[in-house]
């Protein structure tokens, strides 16, 4: 057993950028394209992934140190460190259950198109993580590993359903067509569409409207997205009390995720629909007009300057929620740099308004604060049973991402009840 989890680990060190690619190359021969053409498919989406990766890394390495900076002046004192989605990605795949994981989701997913309970054939394997997150959980509170099966399942089926649900928001906003995502951490903001919803019936607040086309008509050339990245940068390396050498330096990094991801995703897109194109064919001779989804990674929502944006407006807020909110125990830090991921939904519900994202954004944040502090205990149990080197000083760890996530929360307290 410990042989094949050892394989299936190395396979997902190899990360999205090789994952993608070799299950966009398989897709495009089973969909009857030549190995030529699906080769060049797999390997285009893989060239675009590695630059969306680039420029995420840039954005990570560049909100990280702001980040621990902004804390650092508040003096804030939380007891519960959030480590990141790496650390928790590490913490879920050495559980006992992992070694089941892809095989039981890929035989899910499929089961679940073959009955029509889903549109979304999700290549995005790589982010399975989450589900054995899920499993590796309900595990820790209950022993049973049929148990964390079936609550990863759940969180599954879950994500699946939210992905054919905003499919074609992804489509008409995202431009994305025949995409969808499923990935574990976006799809637990996905209610924060509702929220936008109400806003945007609520008197006053409706007519509050920010998106990135209204803010260049208003403001001209300083309103491009070039402009906002690197105004916002700059905004947040002044919070962070940085000297006016590394303002700039953090105000141009933001100016080039703007630019630069965008230019990924057009890549990304043009790898992608000669499969998305067979794929349809290949349905409609044998199921008839049917529409499929190809499910990728959230990373390809960023490619909207309000995404980045909001994002960006969010990691000041958060550190001030955590200092403010009673209750809270979580000290933001890890996944400060993947609020562009979570929020990409509800920036998507909002048609771009960057204020309505910001307020709901506001509120699903507090809420995944409250909910990685009530998941803290056990998931500092998950971390020590497999030997994770916990930060220095810190007795309890959480994150954002999974600790914070919505959908897992629920699923996590409906087996707690039975165990």
């Amino acid at each position: 057993m410990q042989g094949f989890v050892d394989v299936i680990q190395s396979f997902l060190d190899l990360g999205a950028t090789v994952i993608l690619p070799v299950a966009i190359f398989l897709l495009g021969l089973l969909f009857g394209q030549k190995p030529g053409k699906a080769f060049r498919s797999g390997l285009t989406i893989g060239v675009a992934f590695v630059g969306i990766f680039l420029v995420v890394d840039l954005l990570v390495n560049n909100l990280g140190p702001a980040a621990q900076g902004m804390v650092d002046r508040l003096g804030v004192e939380l007891n519960v460190i959030d480590v990141g989605w790496p650390a928790t990605s590490s913490i879920a795949w050495a559980s006992v259950v992992a070694a089941f994981i892809i095989p039981l989701g890929l035989v899910v997913n499929v089961v679940m198109l073959v009955t029509k309970t889903t549109k979304t054939m999700n290549v995005d394997i790589w982010n399975y993580w989450h589900y054995t997150f899920m499993a590796a959980l309900v595990y820790a509170i209950s022993g049973s590993i049929i148990q964390g099966l079936i609550a990863a399942v759940l969180f599954q089926i879950v994500c699946l359903k939210v992905a054919d649900w905003t499919a074609p928001m992804v489509s008409d906003f995202y431009e994305l067509p025949g995409v969808s995502i499923a990935t574990g951490s976006t799809i637990s903001y996905a209610p924060g569409i509702f929220l936008v919803q109400l806003l945007q019936k609520t008197p006053v607040i409706k007519k509050w409207d920010a998106d990135p086309d209204t803010i260049q008509k208003r403001f001209g050339i300083f309103g491009e997205s070039i402009f906002i990245g690197l105004f916002l940068g700059a905004a947040i390396g002044l919070l962070a009390g940085y000297n006016a050498g590394e303002v700039i330096e953090i105000g141009m990094a933001m100016a080039a995720v703007m630019v630069l991801m965008p230019r990924m995703v057009k890549i990304l897109m043009e790898g992608l629909m000669p499969v998305s194109e067979s794929a349809r064919e290949w349905l409609s001779k044998r199921f008839g007009e049917r529409e499929i989804y190809i499910g990728l990674d959230a990373a390809v929502l960023l490619g909207h300057p309000a995404v980045i944006s909001t994002a960006l407006i969010l990691v000041p807020i958060t550190v001030v929620l955590a200092v403010i909110l009673p209750g809270n125990a979580l000290l933001p830090f890890g996944d400060l740099a993947t609020i562009p991921f979570i929020v990409a939904f509800i920036v998507g519900g909002a048609k771009g308004n960057i204020v309505h994202s910001v307020l709901v954004g506001t509120v699903m944040i507090a809420l995944s604060l409250y909910m990685a502090t009530d998941i803290a205990p056990i998931f500092t149990e998950m971390a020590l049973n497999t030997d994770f080197n916990m930060p220095e000083g810190s007795t309890r760890i959480s994150s954002i991402d999974q600790g914070g996530n919505l959908v897992n929360w629920i699923i996590f307290k409906l087996f707690s009840l039975f165990n």
